[in-house]
This record gives structure tokens, C-alpha cells and sequence, in this order.
């Protein structure tokens, strides 16, 4: 629920941002607007709805980000040298005095940014979380379970990451483009933090019509993710929570459909109240915090449950207990809650010299509480302790049926992998032969993918 409650926030406040854009409404109402459309798209749709709009949005994303990469290129000689050659004169005049440029980075624009990152180590914190954070998102496990083996379920990966990975290429592209051919004084008087780059970059490059095109993407992209999100959330309160705890494991099927509806509208609630409160925040270090949360509380869990037989039902909870809380407490503690969020508003440009002076001495006196921690982005932390923690519970309080859990799964796996390959010329694999008990049916193969966390 950590993991969907952050990553919400950062949909809902993108798309308060983009309605407002297109049609002039007040962030407050646009994001109320953006709230309900999700909840009634979830209750009345589900996973097949949510299923086609993932698909369609995902080819016109790539498509449209494609098309906008390449033009972008084009106006450089299709060589990305000369777009960060440009972004770093971009707003830079040489008879300036010193400092007195706001928008002069110079060399800096291909360092990692300071709305994201604080240093070094807060930058391979980042990647840690974007790279493992992945593995262990709710609505990306889930889909898991709408392929038919284990095999589909490899092929899917595989191409998901090839495609993923083509995208994250070309964003820099998108990035840099915004920043030479928009400017960054007219991204930043739109509103909403930066947010609306890629859709002003579409307009100056193609027109109102590819601006349109692209806006729609967006919003089918938003609408895709929410719609996951509030289904993953929902299975999880109504499913884990209401009938697994509340209810012991026994519930009519009636009765569980009413506490997922009634769990879709709880997060659509949250979502719209949160998506207000944060306002005005960047979505990259929002989805940053997520993935922090999701490589600490999943990641390590799902790993050491896959590769390692000693791992126990005990060292599950912990990790994902420690992930979970220790991520929290250190986003909190960070400079996006303490600073960005509690902290004093930053002074505009151009403002006096003892209102900034005022400003960098209230900075100065949060870093120097306690408990504040440096870095924006926990995960190198917090993951390598779930990793520890887990280990160490399971090795001071074995489980023997873990252990022969674990046994049976790979037992499972390799018969699978066996009775999936053609036969060898020494003989058949029959089905008889497998259901002698040295290997399971082809009728008692797992259905989806052939993992075991044993909770």
C-alpha cells in the first residue's frame, strides 16, 4: 500500500497539472475531476479495460515519443553532441555579471540536477531504486498472473524490458530538446513543477495538433497507471487484508466484491487528497521515492525467495516490515519532506540579499537537527538492511517447511522445463511417467510464473 499511495501521488498530481493546461481549470478541481473518471474506470471496467488501455497507450506512447525524439534530432543534424552543446549556452550571456544568471548551467546541465539528486551517492541511490524498484511494483508483479506459464511470462519480461529500455533512451532526448527549444522560463510558468515539458515540447516542434496528440498519450498513460495501481491496492485491501484478517479466510464471493469496490473508492479518496497536498511537486524524484519503497519492501523479498532455500516465512515479513518503515522514516527525515516540503519557500530570483541570507540560514538549521538525513533517495540503504534483516531472521529461527517448499518448487520447475521440451533420442517423456511421482502432471503445473515466497 506504501508503494501505490506514493505512486498515485505522483499520477494525480501530473494529471491535475495537464488538465489544468488543456483547459484552464483550477489544480484542485482538475485533479477531483482526474479522482472520479479513475474510480468509475475501475469500478465499472476492471482488469480487461484497464488491460486495452495499457496496451493502446503503450504503442502510441512509444510512437509518439519516437516521433518527437527524431525531430528534436533533425534540428540538430541528428546528432545528441550538439543538442548538449546547446543546452549548456542555453540562457548563458557572456557579459552577465557572475551569479546574476539563473538559467546558466553551463558543463553542469549533464550533471545529475539538484531538484533530484543532492550528490554522488544520492545519485547511485537513485539508479539502485529505479533499476531493483521495478521488480517489485505492485501493478508490474501483477501482471504476472495474466499470462498463461512461465514461459509467456519470461517472453513478456523480455520484451517489456527491451521496449523500456528504448523509451528511457530517448527521454534525455526529449529532456534536452525541451530545454534548448521551450526554455525553461516558459516550462517553468506553466506550473506544476516542470511537469508539462514533454507537451510543450510537442507544440513548439509540431503544432497544436501533435501537442493535442501528445496530451492525450499522457492522459491515457495516467489513466492506465492509476486504474493498476487502484486494482493492485484494492486486491490487497480486500483480499489481504479484509478476508485474510478480518475475516479469517472465509468470506462469501459477494461479499469480497463489495470490499474491493469499497476499496477502489478508499484509494481514489486518498489519491485526490494527496494529489492536492503535494501540488506543485516534480514527478521524477515522486516516482524516485516509489521505486525506493518498492525496492525495499519487494525487491529483496521476492529475491530471496526465489534463490535461496533457507529463507522463511519469519525473514519475509521482516524484510518487508524493515523495507517498508526504515524507506518511510528516511523519505521524512530527507531534504524532499523536511526541506522541499515543510521547510521555508525558496525566494525568487532576483529577490534581496538578506531574504535569500534568511532563507539559507533556515536550510541551514533543518540539516543541522538530528534526525534529518541527507539524502533524497534511501534505497541504498534501506534495501541493503532488508536484505539483512531478512537473512538474519531466517537463519536465527529456521523453518523446515520453507525449506521442503522451496525443494518441491525447483521439483516443479524442472519437470516443467522437461515436459515442455521435445523428446530426446533415447526415449519419450510420457505422461504417464510424470505422474509416477517423480515429476508432477502437465494437469498440476502452476499456471503462472514458478516462484515461492513462502507467506
Amino acid at each position: 500500500m506504501a508503494v501505490v499511495l506514493t505512486y498515485l501521488i505522483a499520477q494525480m498530481v501530473v494529471s491535475g497539472t495537464l488538465i489544468t493546461l488543456l483547459f484552464g481549470l483550477d489544480y484542485t478541481l482538475s485533479v477531483i475531476v482526474v479522482g472520479c473518471v479513475m474510480m468509475i474506470y475501475v469500478l465499472f471496467g476492471g482488469m480487461i479495460a484497464t488491460t486495452w488501455v495499457q496496451i493502446i497507450k503503450a504503442g502510441l506512447l512509444l510512437c509518439g515519443a519516437t516521433v518527437m525524439a527524431l525531430i528534436v534530432l533533425s534540428k540538430f543534424g541528428f546528432n545528441p553532441i550538439n543538442l548538449f552543446a546547446q543546452a549548456a549556452s542555453t540562457g548563458c550571456d557572456p557579459a552577465a555579471p557572475a551569479g546574476s544568471q539563473l538559467f546558466c548551467y553551463g558543463q553542469k546541465v549533464l550533471e545529475p540536477g539538484t531538484k533530484v539528486v543532492t550528490g554522488a551517492w544520492d545519485a547511485v541511490s537513485l539508479g539502485m531504486a529505479l533499476m531493483f524498484g521495478t521488480a517489485g511494483l505492485p501493478h508490474i508483479l501483477m501482471r504476472f498472473y495474466t499470462v498463461p506459464n512461465a514461459k509467456a511470462a519470461r517472453v513478456s519480461v523480455m520484451w517489456a524490458t527491451i521496449w523500456i529500455g528504448f523509451f528511457y533512451l530517448i527521454t534525455f532526448i526529449l529532456g534536452f530538446g525541451a530545454m534548448v527549444l521551450v526554455g525553461q522560463k516558459n516550462i517553468l510558468a506553466v506550473g506544476g513543477g516542470g511537469n508539462m515539458a514533454a507537451p510543450m515540447l510537442a507544440q513548439v516542434i509540431a503544432g497544436d495538433v501533435f501537442f493535442g496528440f501528445i496530451c492525450a498519450v499522457a492522459f491515457a498513460t495516467i489513466l492506465a497507471v492509476v486504474a493498476g495501481l487502484t486494482l493492485a491496492g484494492a486486491g490487497a485491501l480486500s483480499h489481504d487484508l479484509w478476508v485474510n484478517v478480518v475475516r479469517g479466510g472465509h468470506a462469501p464471493q459477494h461479499e469480497q466484491m463489495v470490499a474491493a469496490r469499497v476499496s477502489s473508492i478508499i484509494l481514489a479518496i486518498c489519491a485526490i487528497l494527496l494529489g492536492i497536498v503535494f501540488e506543485g511537486q516534480n514527478v521524477a524524484y515522486m516516482v524516485g521515492l516509489t521505486f525506493s519503497i518498492a525496492a525495499s519492501a519487494n525487491f529483496p523479498a521476492l529475491v530471496m525467495s526465489v534463490f535461496w532455500k533457507r529463507f522463511t516465512t519469519w525473514g519475509a515479513v521482516c524484510s518487508i516490515l524493515f523495507g517498508t518503515i526504515a524507506t518511510l522514516l528516511l523519505i521524512y527525515c530527507g531534504p524532499t519532506i523536511q526541506i522541499d516540503l515543510l521547510g521555508p519557500k525558496a525566494p525568487p530570483a532576483g529577490s534581496p540579499a538578506d531574504v535569500v541570507a534568511a532563507y539559507q540560514a533556515a536550510v541551514a538549521a533543518i540539516k543541522a537537527q538530528w534526525f534529518y538525513f541527507p539524502l533524497k533517495n534511501p534505497c541504498l540503504y534501506t534495501m541493503t538492511g532488508a536484505f539483512l534483516v531478512g537473512i538474519i531472521v531466517s537463519l536465527l529461527a529456521p523453518e523446515r517447511s520453507a525449506q521442503e517448499g522451496f525443494a518441491e518448487v525447483e521439483r516443479r520447475a524442472v519437470w516443467a522445463n522437461r515436459a515442455a521440451s521435445p523428446p530426446s533420442k533415447g526415449g519419450t517423456l510420457s505422461p504417464d511417467h510424470l505422474r509416477s511421482g517423480n515429476g508432477p502432471g502437465l494437469e498440476e503445473q502452476s499456471s503462472g510464473p514458478l516462484c515461492f515466497l513462502p507467506l
